[in-house]
């Protein structure tokens, strides 16, 4: 495997930094401050998640004028579901976990 997909995968395996990345998947291009909201986290954490995020390349970052921006980068997730999903049969891992949450009654429709 990859070095890089080591650093996707350990970036991945925190709770933290995957809120952080489901916070930029629903509105991009946030600022250090605008992540901090509505978290239960110091702003610190979030700084060094940030950068956990960045060297994985998950998290892109850009200047505009004193602000600096986040932005998602799902290439790696991309990667790991071409290399380590599709390969097992997605289809059949699709109703197993559509089972699971059925049975464990998560399922609100």
């Amino acid at each position: 495997m990859p070095d890089d997909l080591d650093h996707v995968f350990k970036a991945l395996a925190d709770s933290g930094r995957r809120l952080l990345l489901d916070r930029l998947r629903s509105r991009n291009g946030q600022t250090l401050g605008q992540l901090c909201e509505h978290l239960e986290m110091s702003r610190q954490a979030v700084t060094k998640h940030l950068r956990i995020l960045e060297a994985a390349s998950l998290v892109v970052t850009q200047r505009r004028g004193r602000e600096k921006l986040h932005f998602i980068n799902p290439v790696p997730i991309h990667e790991i579901a071409d290399r380590w999903i599709s390969n097992f049969e997605s289809g059949r891992l699709r109703a197993l976990a559509d089972l699971k949450k059925r049975l464990e009654g998560d399922v609100h429709d």
